[in-house]
This record gives C-alpha cells, sequence and structure tokens, in this order.
C-alpha cells in the first residue's frame, strides 16, 4: 500500500504508456508559492535587482493575480531586465532556491501522483509561464525530464533579454502542449492536466481529464460547473499559528506522557512497563496531534523476533517519533555520552532508558558497545540509525558499521526499517511538521548467527544497497566508515 492512495487511484486505473501525458503546471499547483519570488528574494539579498525590475513586478503580480491580458506584457517586461545577465548565474540562482526552499514547498500528494503517473508509464511534463531556470531544478528532483515553459534567448553566455517564442501562458499553453503532443503521439483526450489557475481553462478543456488543485476563485467556479475533479491540499503554504502549535505540541507532549509514568513506578511498576506505557501513549497522541499517518508494509517484521537491532534511514527529527510509534515497548535508543548530563534532554532520555554509547572507546567496539548489548541481553531491543547522523540532503549516507557488530556480538538479528519519505511531514531546514502520510517498509530479520568478524563489512554493504534499491536512489557510493 501506497502513502496517498486516494489521489493516485484514478490514475491506477488509467490507461498505461507513453501516450497519455501527465502535464502539470509549476507554481501553486506542484509547489505551495511562487517560485518568482523566491528567485527575487535571493537576487535581492544578492544586491542584483535594480528599481526598474522592481517597478516592473510589482505591475505584474496584480495584473497575474487578476489573471488580466496585460499579465504576458508585464513578464516580457520583467524579462527584458535579464539582459545582459550571464546565463550561468541563473542556473545557480536556480539550483540553490530548489535546493534551500521549493523542495520543502512540493506537495507530498502532488509528488505522489507525479510518482504514480511515472509507474503508469505516462509522459510527465511539466508546463509553466515560468522559466526553465526556475523549473529544471526541482523537476530533475521529482525525475521530470520534459518542461514546457518560458524560453529566454541567450546569446554568448548572457540573456538578450528577449523570449524565444511566446510566453507559455494562457492559450499559449495550449499550443506549446498541442505540438509537444503531436511530436510524441500522446493523445490529450487520453492524458491529465493539472492546474490551480483560470488562465489554464484553455488546456484543462483540451485534455480528457482535467484537474483543479486548489482552485483559484474563478478556476473553483468553472472546475464544479464542468464536473471536473477538485484536489485541495493544505499539507504546504503559509506556516499559520495552528502549526505552530501543533508542532509545539507534538514534540512538547513528550514530557508530560512521560512524567505521567513516575505514580506508576510509586505504586511498584518497573521501569520497564512505565517507559513502555509512557512512549507508547505519547506516540499515539503524538502522531494525531502532528498528523502523521504511517502506511506500513511489513509490519510483523516488527514483532516476530526480539530483542533485535532496528535500523532506519534518517532524513528528518520527525524519525523519532515514527521509530517510537512503530516500535511502542521494550525497544531504546542510542545516544553518544556527552546528551546523558544535558539539563532538559539528559533526564528524559534517561528515563526512557537510552542507551549511551562512549565514544572514547570507539578504537575497543566490545567496551563501546556494552551498554547496548546489555539492553539486548535484557530482553530490549535497540533502535540505531546506521548513518551516525541525520541526511543534510535528503540522500541516503553511509553506513557506519557500529549496528551490525552490536547485533553479532549480543547475537541477534537486523531488522532494517526503510522510511520513504519523512521529509513530507518535517521538511528539510523546516521546524514546523506538516500534516503526511509517511510510508514504512519494514524488512524481514537479518540472522547474524554464524558471522564472523570480517563478514561485518560485506553484510553493511549488502543491506544499504538494498535500502538505495528501496529508496529508488542510484548507488553512488557503497563506503562504509
Amino acid at each position: 500500500m501506497e502513502a496517498y492512495q486516494r489521489f493516485t487511484t484514478e490514475i491506477d486505473a488509467s490507461n498505461r504508456g507513453k501516450t497519455t501525458g501527465a502535464f502539470f503546471d509549476f507554481d501553486g499547483t506542484i509547489i505551495a508559492g511562487h517560485s518568482v519570488k523566491d528567485m527575487f528574494i535571493e537576487r535581492l539579498k544578492n544586491g542584483e535587482v535594480t528599481g526598474q525590475e522592481i517597478f516592473d513586478l510589482a505591475a505584474m503580480i496584480p495584473r497575474y493575480f487578476l489573471k488580466s491580458d496585460k499579465f504576458e506584457d508585464s513578464l516580457v517586461s520583467s524579462i527584458r531586465n535579464l539582459e545582459g545577465t550571464a546565463e550561468h548565474k541563473l542556473i545557480a540562482l536556480g539550483r540553490k532556491v530548489a535546493r534551500d526552499k521549493l523542495v520543502a514547498d512540493v506537495f507530498p500528494e502532488i509528488r505522489a501522483m507525479i510518482h504514480a503517473h511515472r509507474q503508469n508509464g505516462h509522459t510527465v511534463a511539466i508546463v509553466s509561464s515560468a522559466t526553465r531556470y526556475q523549473i529544471e531544478p526541482l523537476a530533475a528532483k521529482l525525475g521530470i525530464a520534459e518542461i514546457i515553459c518560458t524560453e529566454l534567448e541567450v546569446e554568448n553566455g548572457n540573456f538578450t533579454g528577449e523570449v524565444i517564442g511566446e510566453p507559455c501562458y494562457g492559450e499559449n499553453k495550449v499550443t506549446a502542449v498541442r505540438a509537444f503532443a503531436r511530436k510524441r503521439r500522446i493523445a490529450l483526450r487520453k492524458s491529465f492536466f493539472y492546474s490551480n489557475g483560470a488562465e489554464d481553462v484553455p488546456l484543462l478543456e483540451a485534455v480528457g481529464h482535467p484537474v483543479a488543485v486548489n482552485p483559484d476563485g474563478k478556476l473553483d467556479g468553472i472546475a464544479k460547473h464542468n464536473g471536473w475533479r477538485e484536489i485541495l491540499l493544505d499539507s504546504r503554504g503559509s506556516v499559520g499559528v495552528g502549526d505552530l502549535a501543533r508542532t509545539i505540541l507534538t514534540f512538547g507532549t513528550a514530557v508530560p506522557f512521560l512524567a505521567a509514568g513516575l505514580p506508576m513506578r510509586v505504586m511498584g511498576a518497573s521501569e520497564r512497563d512505565t517507559t513502555n506505557f509512557s512512549l507508547s501513549a505519547w506516540t499515539s497522541i503524538a502522531s494525531m496531534i502532528a498528523r502523521l499517518k504511517l502506511i506500513v508494509d511489513g509490519e510483523e517484521n516488527l514483532w516476530s523476533d526480539r530483542p533485535a537491532v532496528f535500523i532506519f534511514n534518517h532524513v528528518s527529527a520527525i524519525d523519532l517519533l515514527i521509530t517510537a510509534k512503530l516500535l511502542r515497548e521494550d525497544a531504546v535508543g542510542v545516544a553518544k555520552k556527552e546528551l546523558k548530563n544535558q539539563p532538559l534532554m539528559g533526564p528524559a532520555l534517561r528515563y526512557t532508558g537510552t542507551v549511551f554509547v562512549d565514544r572514547d572507546h570507539i578504537s575497543d567496539p566490545k567496551a563501546a558497545l556494552k551498554p547496548a548489548i546489555d539492553a539486548l541481553h535484557a530482553g530490549r531491543s535497540v533502535v540505531i540509525a546506521p548513518e551516525g547522523t541525520r541526511s543534510k540532503d535528503g540522500k541516503l549516507g553511509n553506513f557506519k558499521r557500529g549496528a551490525f557488530h552490536l547485533a553479532r556480538q549480543a547475537g541477534v538479528p537486523i531488522v532494517p526499517i526503510v522510511i520513504h519519505n519523512a521529509h513530507d511531514a518535517l521538511p528539510r531546514k523546516s521546524l514546523v511538521v506538516r500534516p503526511a502520510e509517511v510510508k514504512v517498509t519494514v524488512l524481514k530479520p537479518i540472522p547474524t548467527a554464524g558471522w564472523a568478524l570480517r563478514d561485518v563489512s560485506p553484510q553493511t554493504r549488502n543491506v544499504r544497497r538494498t535500502y538505495l534499491e528501496m529508496l529508488g536512489e542510484a548507488d553512488t557510493s557503497v563506503r562504509t566508515a
């Protein structure tokens, strides 16, 4: 079962093959917000924006939102301000904005729909009035190779300030898409188009599957009149008071729930029982507050062979909640010894039975891993991120061998937990939890009985290779640390 499956049902039931097109508007449809704003702000910070450019942008914005016929004129005027600018500067700027801002603004539901179209073999393309420099870096991250957009003229590596052909807006979008479809023998009547704006009605009318995504007022009325599918999404966009409150409560409720177990201790309950109670209660409530839904394949593997060393790929701070909710009881995490005495985190980690590893003994694996081995021998599973730290770019990092040494020395299996899209719930560089459906695959336990010391490195590489395959990532490195 996939995350966001209710959004992909129509796609899954549609014709297969590349003669079906899946066309997506960019700003406001794939991403919440407008890429031109993010590009402009970055250039403004770099001191690259002129007074004339500010004037032209100020004239263009109301024309865009009012769907004015003069929007194309404003777009062309704005592009003229790029005359003489080196193309490589805009390429670098587009990559930076995509990495630092736009990736986190992608609606996860739309990402799932793009993936479903690709799985069905459809020809997926972005169709937008934006330029290639705004679109291409993010399109590459989404696996979209085809872009139909407003193209800028370049001579000798510099922009001339002119548009090649016509801006890709309104009726011009239909013309461009028809030409694209003819070359690739795409049947528009079998195809999909997703948009949020009324300026795209001509193209929505030209396809067999028009979809209005968070439609503006005018498009909403037209979509309802025509019986078009409408999708309303609130998983991205401006951060409101509700989002901040939800984030604070998601993590802030951990301490009260841990404290709730103290009366049980006073009444004679064991540390293990009170910790299990507190963590199970917190993860259930916190997931509801965060609007976090886990779609789990292989859930039976969480319980079939315990105690075990559970490993997970670490891409987001929300992984703490995800792994705690999955394991629920008789499981402890691993942290560096230095955290043990921190004023707030230290007591909470100690209360939950966290295993503290002394990194000063890194040259002596047996000494470094002894606390974790003791926990396993006591019947508690241990959960570790073999990358050692959170991924900085969302890609799987190199695996350290500590978790594999631990499982071998304790004589317990390794259970890989593959978290596919935790970044949907808590994006990189964000401090705000967003509503999300996160897919998790729990693989079958890997026995370590009979492993010799020389087996640890190849087994580490094999497991990492499995993660790469499950996550759909190219294996550019299989080094272990």
